[in-house]
């Protein structure tokens, strides 16, 4: 046909001709045709067929699973400098065949530069090298799945495929629509570059259904996904349970703000904002917004700019009928348009629109429709700028323009999205982290932070078992616990600990702790409930940013308080745990004096995790910055009541977070003798709220409290079912553990579980990138 033989060019053996112009699944390094699958068509701009692709079948997971299996045993039994140098020769192969890949990631709608693939092989080949040397203490996971919605770019997806390959994982690539052809066109490139067969395989195919599927099989030990919000919503509810941690990047469709401040090149921000909003189709919808002072400036540059460009082709009917209400619903509300011609009666074509004067609850800013409309909203101080810009759910990405460095460092450290661009966008390199912010994913891409999604800490891994699949999501956790009325005889009545006050439920109930032989009551505590889980939140709210903003050294010495306030206490702690856990009086002691060094541990790490200004391929600077999460829930585990306790809160408020745990159901009284250590340190009142009660009604508070951005959940599996299962909007960060052996949960809180603690500082902190390009 009119595009030839594919890749005829480049001397491949996956030719349209070959394969009767249908590209089959990808198994075992080969390409498999099976018969009866659903095929998905890749059309040219006639609309004329331009090859197929084979969507797989339930049936064929299990041979792709099988082949993963064995190409993991290969690929792990090559060496660091071996794995190395596939990824290096790929990145070549890539250079060679460049134009091929070019022109069908642009057939199929994911353009991607070429060069853009070479770096990201060069940079992960790298990390390939090093891995023993700079993470010893760590593991690949396995088997690991990586799922792309139907309008996921290429470049997300290789940032998935890559740093897994080079962690030692073996790699089951599930790509939407969009991703598959050129997926299935690298995994043939790998092949040529000397990657053991099975150790990658790509099954095109819906990546809800066809990705949960995959997800089934305990060959996979790890889920990861981009694309967009909606379906990687739905696949976190889909393999809920499944016993496999997820992670989640939905950048597709993120609402991202480009702000220009007085300070600016006028000239040059227009300009940027023309072609980001317009000149390509992004992932990305933009809003523009623009300090009053130079509005004037920027309306009649835009006017000047949008006079020369030509309608753009819409995706389909029915964006049109999107675009067209979204213009009209605007301009009812008092919005003014810009448009570079009339748009035609009819057809895919529509003009380049700018939607003048809209508001931040605007439909068109708070969900901004398809391609090719950009709205402008407009701010008066540099203050407000940012508040605009943070009134989106989203937190992928923001550009900021002005000639003041000044203004767009703070305006940079004050936004909350995971990269920023200096003038300048959509700028990207491997070696610089960017997390998720707000409901813009749970986990972190790019640099050596992005590796751990694809590592385990040895030699023990946090554990998630199998849940029954019949939980009833609606009615968890809304089991009422037994009206307990203290008597006089009781030993004691504990409180709670809500914004800084030591205090009774709301609820007003009470439960009985048990002594060890249960033959007793040991002591009553408040059987905290969703009343309790908001008051708590709301004081979190109003104390994190002054605690973050404090800078390491305050939040180091305050740790240093906090362990002297608990070395002071130790014969009462010590008291607390033996009484309830029965264990012996220097067991007990040697729990309050390791929880003592823990504290200290983390205080000293409050300096080290500093980010930097990594070497990047592009003109000008950049910087990695390590961000407080904001609030985060803790459900604490049954064993090592009071280390556990000091780990967990001591890493998350050493980072600048706030928290709400909620203490072993089992054994609470350490937790909440430990709060006189709280009160008599100077921490800020609010900063730590412990609640205890129910763990599965409390649980599913903290799952449904909007505000919170992290849980960390020690539990049973029907806890971390319900909450992979409902931490999906906005979405949360979430580290589960379930069914553990007693050896795993000995090894985690270990003196010496150097892997376990650089985990949990990991999961206390999200990154930033700060892009700052030279003129």
């Amino acid at each position: 046909g009119e595009h030839g033989p594919f890749l005829s060019h480049c001397g491949l053996s996956i030719r349209l001709g070959d394969h009767a112009r249908t590209l089959g699944l990808f198994i075992n390094g080969a390409f498999l045709n099976p018969a009866g699958r659903q095929l998905t068509s890749l059309t040219d701009a006639k609309g004329e067929r331009v090859f197929s692709v084979v969507c797989a079948g339930k049936e064929d997971v299990s041979e792709g699973l099988s082949s993963s299996a064995s190409g993991l045993r290969s690929w792990s039994e090559l060496s660091c400098a071996q794995r190395a140098k596939v990824l290096l020769k790929w990145a070549g192969v890539l250079g060679q065949h460049g134009p091929c890949v070019a022109e069908l990631s642009d057939l199929s709608g994911a353009s991607c530069p070429p060069a853009s693939l070479v770096r990201l092989a060069q940079y992960y080949s790298g990390w390939a090298q090093l891995r023993d040397a700079r993470l010893s203490h760590w593991s690949p996971r396995g088997v690991v799945e990586v799922v792309a919605s139907d309008d996921c770019p290429l470049y997300s997806l290789m940032l998935k495929v890559l740093p897994a390959l080079a962690m030692g994982n073996a790699v089951m690539v599930v790509p939407g629509r969009v991703a598959a052809p050129s997926a299935l066109l690298l995994a043939q490139l790998f092949t040529e570059a000397g990657l053991p067969a099975g150790a990658l395989n790509v099954l095109p195919g819906d990546p809800v259904s066809l990705g949960a599927i995959v997800a089934q099989n305990p060959t996979i030990k790890s889920v990861t996904y981009c694309g967009n919000k909606q379906d990687g919503a739905a696949l976190c509810k889909a393999t809920a349970g499944l016993g496999v941690a997820v992670s989640v990047s939905p950048a597709v469709g993120a609402t991202c703000p480009f702000v220009v401040f007085e300070s600016a090149d006028i000239d040059s921000a227009v300009d940027g904002a023309i072609e980001a909003a317009f000149k390509k189709r992004k992932e990305v919808q933009w809003v523009l917004c623009v300090q009053e002072g130079v509005l004037d400036a920027v309306l009649a540059r835009l006017r000047l700019r949008l006079a020369g460009l030509k309608c753009v082709s819409l995706a389909s009917e029915a964006d049109r009928v999107l675009v067209e209400a979204a213009v009209q619903g605007a301009v009812q509300q008092g919005a003014t348009l810009i448009q570079s011609c009339g748009p035609p009666a009819s057809g895919l074509q529509y003009p380049a629109t700018v939607l003048c004067g809209v508001a931040p609850p605007s439909p068109c800013v708070a969900s901004p429709p398809p391609w090719p409309l950009l709205p402008l909203m407009t701010f008066r101080s540099h203050a407000e700028g940012v508040t605009l810009a943070n009134h989106s759910p989203h937190g992928h990405a923001a550009s900021i323009w002005t000639e003041d460095l000044t203004l767009a460092l703070e305006a940079a450290k004050s936004l909350s999205v995971g990269s920023v661009w200096v003038n300048s966008h959509s700028v990207c390199d491997p070696s610089l982290p960017s997390s998720g912010h707000k409901d813009s994913g749970t986990c972190t891409d790019g640099g050596r932070e992005g590796l751990y999604q694809f590592l385990q800490s040895s030699p023990f891994a946090p554990s998630l078992s199998r849940s029954t699949p019949a939980l009833d999501y609606d009615t968890f956790g809304s089991a009422a616990s037994p009206a307990v009325i203290p008597t006089e005889s009781a030993p004691k009545f504990y409180r709670q600990l809500v914004a800084g006050k030591s205090c009774k439920s709301e609820s007003g109930g009470s439960v009985a702790v048990q002594t060890p032989d249960g033959a007793s009551v040991l002591a009553y505590c408040p059987d905290g409930g969703r009343k309790d889980v908001r008051n708590a939140v709301e004081a979190a709210i109003k104390v994190q940013p002054g605690w973050m903003k404090k800078g390491p050294s305050a939040r180091a010495q305050s740790l240093y308080s906090l362990a002297k306030e608990l070395e002071a206490k130790r014969p009462e702690l010590a008291a607390a745990i033996r009484a309830q856990t029965g264990l012996s009086l220097d067991e007990a002691d040697l729990e309050v004096e390791l929880s003592v060094d823990r504290l200290t541990d983390w205080a000293a790490r409050c300096s080290q995790t500093q980010g930097g200004a990594p070497a990047v391929p592009q003109a000008g600077s950049a910087l990695s910055l390590p961000q407080a999460l904001g609030v985060v829930g803790v459900v604490l585990p049954d064993h090592k009541p009071l280390l556990s306790l000091v780990t967990l809160l001591g890493a998350a408020v050493a980072m600048g977070n706030a928290v709400v745990m909620v203490p072993s159901q089992r054994y609470p009284v350490p937790a909440l003798t430990f709060i006189q250590v709280l009160q008599a340190s100077d921490l800020p009142a609010g900063l730590v709220n412990i609640i205890p009660g129910a763990r599965d009604q409390l649980t599913a508070a903290l799952a449904n409290h909007n505000v919170i951005k992290a849980i960390w959940y020690w539990g049973s599996p029907e806890g971390c079912q319900y909450l992979q299962h409902t931490c999906t909007g906005p979405f949360k960060t979430l580290w589960l553990h379930s069914g553990g052996p007693a050896a795993e949960e000995e090894a985690c809180w270990a003196p010496t579980s150097t892997s376990f603690l650089e985990e949990t500082w990991n999961q206390s902190t999200q990154w930033r990138s700060v892009w700052i390009p030279t003129a």
